[in-house]
């Protein structure tokens, strides 16, 4: 079953059972992957699964970034709203790497580079980024090159 069925097929478990915050999110999230399928000039049938990924990192990372703000403005019931559609839209992404994983990789990739300071942070997060693909987000990727250049 590609992605976007799932969630379809989520929503509509979601509707029966009266879970108003699962089914508010997976109606947004299918109403990106139509949009986002539309931008394409496709129909939402035709997107792959990675194209499906995408669309829901990018609202994760929405969620995310309004969480941020929501805290940073005192608002933390809106940041605690935001992080329950974190939780939700979570579910439907690929498992993330690890932080050792990550570490892995980054000292493998510093050490092919030869990367001594943080001048060489963009040599080495483009290869780190380019070998983890979407295992792996890139603020996290971009904290441990950080954690080991300094």
């Amino acid at each position: 079953m590609k992605l976007h069925e799932q969630i379809h097929a989520d929503l509509i478990t979601a509707m029966k059972s009266g879970d108003q915050l699962r089914r508010d999110v997976l109606r947004m999230c299918e109403g990106a992957m139509k949009n986002d399928a539309i931008e394409k000039k496709k129909d939402i049938v035709d997107l792959t699964d990675e194209e499906s990924v995408a669309v829901v990192k990018r609202l994760v990372k929405q969620r995310k970034d309004s969480a941020s703000q929501f805290t940073d403005g005192g608002r933390d019931d809106l940041a605690q709203k935001e992080n329950q559609e974190i939780e939700i839209l979570a579910t439907y992404l690929p498992a993330q790497a690890s932080d050792d994983e990550i570490r892995t990789v980054v000292e493998k990739v510093i050490t092919t580079v030869g990367a001594t300071s943080q001048a060489d942070m963009g040599k080495v997060m483009g290869l780190a980024m380019k070998e983890l693909g979407s295992d792996a987000d890139g603020n996290d990727v971009r904290r441990i090159v950080l954690e080991i250049l300094v």
